[in-house]
């Protein structure tokens, strides 16, 4: 794997770190690339309970490798037409994973790397964190599923003002929009960031999963399509040896060792 882009495993969670601090970690065609390869490693890997993106530096990610662009001239085209589908299924891949993925945002993050911080299913920020979309800036449109993350978290006329104008957005901005879930001090993100992942990770695998799918799936189905949902799902997760655990654990007024119980 690309040192571009660093995976690494512990106590089952997986930390996907964007490693190129001396660029903004711009998404290229090797970050990309690195990116896919780092998803789809962690993807295969049944044995995790949750995942963590966070990026080396100053800057989450500034969005798409400029300097590429320019140097691909007439032919820019055609290098995004192979840079972003590789991408784009690694997002949706990485946004459809059955456990919790939370992203560490600090820094600016534009362009696509917008999509990559908001996949998530909890955004951390840390105050320096400044979202600027840059798209119509200088021509170009949405990638890395970011219209869709921001429609779906700011409603579509936000989203439109985000996207049209280019304006900065601080970290408590996109608090306030509810684009971030909670906001630290810069120095305070990481640790912040570790003990959310790990609580997470020792949490009821099956059962968040199953409230991952209800809550994403909302838009696509009407009130009485949900109650059915929710009740295949609780039955489902009734059935469980999470839930037998859970339960003994409550009466015996103790902790639960979710991950002893898959």
């Amino acid at each position: 794997m690309s040192d571009s882009v660093l995976l690494e495993r512990r106590d089952h969670i997986a930390f996907i770190t964007l490693n190129r601090p001396e660029r903004g970690n711009a998404l290229d065609l090797e970050m990309s690339a690195a990116i896919v390869q780092a998803v789809n490693v962690v993807a295969e890997d049944t044995g995790l309970r949750a995942v963590l993106i966070q990026a080396a530096g100053s800057r989450f990610c500034v969005g798409g490798a400029i300097e590429s662009f320019v140097e691909a001239g007439t032919q820019m085209a055609e290098l995004l037409a192979r840079q972003i589908p590789p991408i784009h299924a690694a997002i949706l891949r990485l946004a459809q994973l059955p456990i919790p993925v939370v992203s560490a945002v600090n820094g600016p993050v534009g362009g696509g790397g917008i999509g990559l911080a908001l996949c998530a299913d909890i955004v951390l920020a840390a105050e320096s964190m400044k979202l600027r979309a840059g798209y119509s800036a200088i021509g170009l449109t949405p990638d890395v599923g970011g219209s869709w993350f921001l429609t779906r978290l700011v409603g579509p006329m936000r989203a439109k003002r985000i996207l049209f104008t280019n304006e900065p957005w601080s970290a408590q901005q996109c608090l306030a929009a509810g684009i971030v879930s909670e906001v630290y001090a810069d120095g305070a993100l990481a640790v912040h960031a570790h003990a959310l992942v790990k609580t997470l990770a020792q949490s009821a695998t099956g059962s968040l999963g199953r409230i991952k799918r209800l809550v994403d799936g909302v838009a696509q189905r009407t009130f009485e399509q949900q109650l059915e949902v929710e009740c295949h799902y609780m039955i489902e997760s009734a059935a469980s040896s999470e839930a037998l655990e859970g339960v003994r654990a409550f009466t015996e007024k103790r902790a639960p060792r979710f991950d002893l119980h898959l």
